[in-house]
């Protein structure tokens, strides 16, 4: 069974930082894209930042030169390093992985369970 488990939420003062850490479990042949979303209360889920197996990133411009997106492939892991934040940054983040199972299919979206992000102003 594929799991994505999260870790590094918190609570920080507005300009503070924060380091979200997803790592995937289970057996599996490989993991392609991952990225980061969140979902503040009231609102729909948003995209936060992709990054490719090769290492291509993408950002929302919101956090653009903010936030970075990296990958450690051999952990199967990916992060998320939040400077700068913002009291609007404050939401639920979740980390999602297109993780390949089994030879010769095509690769399933995983969700992690969500790490929970509080700016205060």
């Amino acid at each position: 069974q594929v799991q994505l488990q999260e870790s590094g939420g918190g609570l920080v003062q507005a300009g503070g930082s924060l380091r979200l850490s997803c790592a995937v479990s289970g057996i599996i042949v490989s993991v392609n894209g991952m990225g980061w979303y969140r979902q503040a209360p009231g609102k729909q889920r948003e995209f936060v930042a992709t990054i490719t197996s090769s290492g291509t990133t993408n950002y929302r411009d919101s956090v653009e030169g903010r936030f970075t997106i990296s990958r450690d492939n051999a952990k199967k892991t990916v992060y998320l390093q939040m400077n700068s934040l913002k009291p609007e940054d404050t939401a639920v983040y979740y980390c999602n992985a297109e993780v390949k199972r089994k030879l010769f299919t095509s690769p399933t979206d995983y969700w992690g369970q969500g790490t929970q992000v509080t700016v205060s102003s």
